[in-house]
């Protein structure tokens, strides 16, 4: 069976669901081929959650043009997709005389770079500013436009625009061969096959490999991955900023940050895998975090450490994004490479490739595009009447699942039922947050199984933690 579209993006990650966005403005047939269950499956599950200012990028290079852009991207973009972010700013702490140059440095880069408010601060003025940073810290780099997003929240805000504005998503579907055809490119998938004029390679860390299918001039990306220690909401006020640390005679240091949901995170390490699968987290490297992490922030309630996680980075050989037209393959359209600040830079990264995409093919913008979309109703945003109204409207609100984040049954069947809705428990996790609590699933889980089941009209043995085999029942009576 040939399926036939205009256009095939690879990969329904953060950046893959932006291009595929902004593509479904236009007159085109378009999909997205994901591997996975869901969309949000590889990197852009795990990672720090930044909207970078875009002050570290070196100037004209594509991390800094696109950063920059994404940055003003946000706010508008949380509007009208209804997804959560926060521009709480960020600061670049300092720990050493010597290294001020390179403070000021950072400082310039930035400026040229087009980040607006930037300013030096004295270590006094930072902690005025944040308390808990330790006396070591004798300058920063303030950067007010920094903020803060749910990952999970912008891609799938993205995706479900994306669907709803026409584009297919083909999951569980992994791309196995891309032939070149005179009409444009074959995808060889497991059971069928995707013809389409233009290609879009969005793979994260499998970037690589697509392109090395069809161009002679080759890509290399190493899976970079990175540790987390996520901390309960009790310390989500230890800092109010994104506090990273510039590298100096200590070593790099990581960042330390409140979520947009009112955890603490901290991380990540850099340590480069040859395994792109390697998702595992060490003892050492936890350990390495919590070091790092108390140079610039005193008294971190590690105590409160409710996870762990590691997420892996696409870290091309040129250290720079590789975006646009494969020179030796038309219509193959590479957004390769995109390591930090890459969920910052998805916004402005889909606006340009699929304006690339779009005057290649000579496409006409749709006459009617649904710009917005609504998120799923939380009922802990509203007030207490609004909330009584919610629940006689539908009991089902009125039933709390996971009670460490107070998620209801009405929200999990919203999860469930609405565009792209979740066939996982990690779909609902991200969708919802149940299961991501002090108990991390573990009193949750049997009855958003129980939902799950019920919604998709499944047996409970057959219901995923994420990808086809991870089941977590071998019967059930």
């Amino acid at each position: 069976m040939e399926m036939n579209y205009d256009a095939a993006v690879i990969g329904g990650g953060v950046i893959g669901c932006a291009i595929a966005r902004e593509l479904s403005r236009y007159d085109l047939n378009i999909c997205v081929i994901e591997r996975e269950e869901d969309v949000c499956s590889g990197t852009s599950k795990s990672n720090s959650a930044i909207v970078h200012a875009g002050h570290d990028a070196v100037p004209g290079s594509l991390k800094a043009k696109f950063n920059v852009e994404g940055n003003r991207m946000m706010e508008e973009l949380a509007e009208e997709l209804d997804f959560s972010f926060i521009r709480n700013g960020s600061l670049i702490l300092c720990f050493s005389e010597e290294d001020i140059p390179a403070l000021k440095a950072l400082y310039e880069r930035g400026v040229k770079n087009g980040v607006p408010g930037l300013s030096i601060l004295s270590g006094d003025e930072v902690r005025t500013m944040e308390p808990n940073v330790t006396e070591a810290a004798i300058a920063a780099l303030y950067a007010p436009t920094g903020g803060i997003v749910c990952p999970f929240g912008l891609t799938i805000a993205l995706a479900e625009n994306a669907c709803d504005n026409g584009v297919d998503f083909l999951f569980n579907s992994e791309v196995k061969e891309i032939l070149k055809v005179q009409s444009g490119y074959d995808l060889r998938l497991e059971d069928r096959m995707i013809h389409a004029a233009y290609v879009i390679n969005a793979a994260g860390v499998y970037a690589d490999g697509f392109h090395n299918m069809v161009s002679e001039k080759k890509l290399h990306i190493t899976a970079r991955k990175g540790d987390y220690l996520l901390l309960d909401k009790e310390a989500g006020a230890h800092v109010a900023h994104t506090i990273f640390q510039l590298p100096g005679k200590m070593g790099k240091g990581v960042l330390v940050t409140p979520t947009v949901h009112g955890n603490l995170l901290t991380g990540p390490t850099a340590t480069d895998v040859k395994d792109k699968e390697e998702t595992r987290t060490t003892a050492g490297e936890l350990s390495d975090i919590m070091e790092k992490a108390a140079w610039g922030v005193k008294n971190i309630p590690f105590r409160q450490v409710i996870t762990s996680f590691s997420g892996l980075r696409s870290h091309e050989d040129g250290d720079d994004f590789i975006v646009g037209e494969v020179s030796d393959a038309e219509g193959f359209f590479d957004a390769a490479g995109i390591e930090s600040p890459g969920l910052t830079s998805a916004p402005a990264i889909g606006v340009y490739v699929a304006g690339l995409v779009a005057k290649k093919a000579h496409a006409k913008r749709k006459d009617h595009f649904t710009g917005t979309r609504k998120g799923i109703v939380d009922p802990r945003k509203l007030n207490l009447r609004e909330r009584a109204e919610l629940i006689e409207k539908n009991p089902q609100y009125g039933t709390i699942i996971c009670r460490c984040e107070e998620v209801s049954e009405g929200e999990i069947v919203d999860a469930i039922t609405r565009t792209l809705g979740a066939v996982s428990l990690d779909g609902i996790k991200r969708r919802v947050r149940a299961g991501m609590g002090r108990c991390q699933a573990g009193f949750c889980t049997p009855r958003t199984m129980e939902i799950l089941a019920r919604e998709t009209n499944r047996k409970m043995e057959d219901i995923c933690k994420n990808r086809a085999g991870s089941n977590l029942l071998a019967g059930h009576k």
